[in-house]
């Protein structure tokens, strides 16, 4: 529902953050790891909102490569927002996805709350796809996206299958030797698919 925040820090402690936004002020949760990275009276956080019977909770994000690894980790079964908060509390996101991919178990069992088959858990259904997505992708800052990602992205927003949209615009690419703009690109798919 929302994908960040951005606002003026007006209170801030190690578990959680009220951030003045549009002269509403956000209860955020966050993890020590973005506690640590807030310094500036102007934050940007990247959210996640849990919808419970009782209870709608932000969760904040210094980076959103902590945010993707929370919501990889809340997909465990057993493991929910309070439990992947105090993970990502307990050691850094870099150290979490490495110990997952490396399939280190024990550093993982060491987090609080965390016991020997949810340790496992977590190893064995994150692990492909941690290594998938790559060891950089937690500290990965994508300032700028390329005309290709645009593109790719408002066609599979448009309802195309990724594979097939990403196979017409690098065929496009590679074709033309000239520099397309995201509209060329978008209409010459939409043409081809």
């Amino acid at each position: 529902m929302y994908a960040y925040i951005s606002g003026k820090l007006t209170f801030k402690n190690p578990a959680f953050v009220v951030v003045e936004a549009g002269g509403v002020g956000y209860h955020i949760n966050i993890s020590l790891h973005t506690f640590s990275q807030l310094e500036h009276e102007s934050v940007k956080l990247f959210t996640w909102l849990h919808v419970k019977e009782d209870a709608h909770t932000l969760y904040g994000f210094a980076e959103e490569g902590e945010r993707r690894l929370f919501l990889h980790l809340i997909s465990i079964s057993g493991i929910g927002p309070n439990t992947a908060r105090m993970m990502l509390s307990s050691i850094t996101p870099d150290e979490i996805q490495a110990a997952i991919v490396n399939g280190n178990v024990p550093l993982i069992q060491r987090i609080k709350g965390i016991g020997p088959k949810s340790a496992q858990r977590i190893v064995l259904e994150l692990q492909d796809k941690l290594r998938k997505e790559g060891p950089d992708t937690l500290t990965r800052v994508v300032v700028s996206k390329t005309v290709k990602d645009e593109a790719l992205t408002a066609l599979v927003t448009l309802g195309f299958a990724r594979n097939a949209a990403e196979k017409v615009i690098d065929q496009e690419l590679k074709r033309t030797n000239e520099e397309l703009t995201v509209e060329q690109l978008i209409k010459f798919a939409l043409k081809s698919l």
